[in-house]
């Protein structure tokens, strides 16, 4: 569980001993999240990827170089910007010499809940933004429709706004260039409504 008194790297050490769920047993290790304290947006996705889970820190793989790239478009400063996941272990399984990346369950996403807690409860962020459906409907019900609703804002007892948005590996992973085009300027664009929405504070 989260430790007492809560700080960052109190956080990140207490993360890397946790044993909630059985995905512990097999990744390399915890990948909890990274970035200032005084973030005013909070970035979650799904789970750590394979690059993440080899160097023990989240998006620095392919999706992560891709989200970069789409932060620095729509105006906003990767290094003032906190990002994590809503569960710390990568699940995967192994075809051949990959680790493929699998979806967590409902038991493993509930397990990792405290520690996505304890991380919003001491940055108390002014913006949230679930990166993929996972994500999001963690955070906002199952009911919640990424299709439908990404892009738009909603109160959170976590933050003033909650938003959503493609993960940046939905847009790898599109089957051609053209809907990789699509889906990154979809992405690009519901970033930049979020940056407004952080302007908007600021006025």
């Amino acid at each position: 569980m989260p430790p007492t008194p809560r700080t960052l790297p109190a956080l990140r050490t207490a993360v890397s001993r946790c044993k909630a769920c059985d995905l512990y047993l097999h990744a390399t290790q915890a990948v909890p999240g990274s970035g200032p304290r005084s973030a005013s947006i909070v970035f979650i996705g799904e789970q750590p990827g394979n690059d993440e889970d080899l160097q023990g820190l989240p998006f620095v793989g392919p999706a992560g170089k891709l989200l970069d790239r789409a932060l620095g478009e729509a105006g906003i400063d990767r290094t003032a910007v906190y990002v994590t996941n809503v569960v710390k272990h990568f699940k995967f399984e192994e075809r051949g010499k990959r680790r493929i990346h699998k979806k967590p369950n409902t038991a493993e996403i509930a397990a990792c809940r405290p520690w996505l807690e304890a991380e919003i409860s001491l940055i108390k962020p002014r913006i949230i933004v679930c990166l993929g459906a996972t994500a999001a409907q963690s955070l906002l019900g199952s009911a919640y429709r990424l299709t439908r609703d990404h892009g738009k804002f909603t109160s959170h007892a976590w933050a003033p706004y909650v938003s959503a948005t493609i993960h940046p590996s939905a847009v790898l992973r599109a089957p051609d260039e053209e809907q990789r085009h699509q889906q990154y300027q979809s992405l690009v664009a519901d970033l930049k409504l979020v940056k407004r929405k952080l302007l908007e504070g600021h006025a």
